[in-house]
């Protein structure tokens, strides 16, 4: 089977968020979709492993925002590679909270919807949770940002706990390009696996104390990925 025929398949990316017991949280989804008109209802998927699966359960409301093609690839970063339960993905970051107390994520969003939790249904390794429409707004015209433009422009992967999610050896097959005689040792261009960051060693990582022109070979073994934390080993060589 060709892993390509995953990615024909059209979504969104959004910002799913919750409250419970004072701590907000909130992940990165690509399946957010209206299931009925009248009543509206939407359906958004959750895997089980993630903290905001147990709150969105516990707290029975959720909201989504609509990412717009222009925000900031941190905000996705924020959302969708760090786990809530080590860090407050909410600082920094621009939001409102509903009447009802519910976060909503206003930065780098063209609307936002928020929901009563009506119904669960597990699917295995996720939840899909179906929710009543009660309030929203309209922040942009700007674009939405799709998955597709995400993986092209944004060189985006999704992140191990969604649906999409390719395993490292499902994204070798999908790749299909024709081996090629790799570059000198220094000019190796290495992926995290985790997120599609791409270490460059032209660049370096002078953010992280990484000078331009160190190979990847020489980077220190505690060093981590700038943009999800990956480890080191978590990164494959790439043409």
């Amino acid at each position: 089977m060709n892993p390509n025929i995953f990615k024909t398949i059209s979504y969104g990316l959004y910002i799913i968020a919750t409250e419970l017991d004072g701590k907000k949280n909130g992940y990165i989804a690509n399946t957010a979709f209206q299931l009925t008109a009248e009543p509206p209802k939407f359906g958004i998927s959750c895997h089980k492993d993630n903290l905001s699966a147990s709150m969105i359960s516990k707290r029975k409301q959720f909201s989504v925002s609509v990412l717009s093609q222009n925000c900031d690839r941190e905000l996705i970063n924020k959302f969708g590679y760090r786990s809530g339960a080590k860090v407050d993905k909410f600082e920094g970051i621009a939001s409102i909270e509903t009447a009802d107390g519910i976060p909503v994520v206003t930065e780098g969003s063209v609307s936002w919807m928020v929901f009563d939790l009506v119904e669960t249904i597990d699917v295995g390794t996720h939840y899909l949770f179906i929710g009543l429409l009660k309030d929203g707004e309209m922040l942009s015209d700007e674009p939405p940002l799709t998955y597709s433009y995400f993986h092209a422009v944004f060189k985006g992967i999704a992140p191990k706990n969604a649906p999409t999610y390719l395993s490292k050896e499902m994204r070798k097959e999908a790749a299909q390009t024709k081996p090629e005689p790799k570059p000198e040792k220094n000019l190796q261009k290495y992926e995290c696996m985790d997120c599609g960051w791409i270490y460059d060693p032209a660049i370096g990582d002078p953010d992280n104390g990484i000078a331009p022109g160190t190979p990847f070979e020489e980077i220190p073994d505690d060093w981590t990925c700038p943009d999800c934390g990956a480890e080191k080993s978590e990164f494959e060589p790439v043409d």
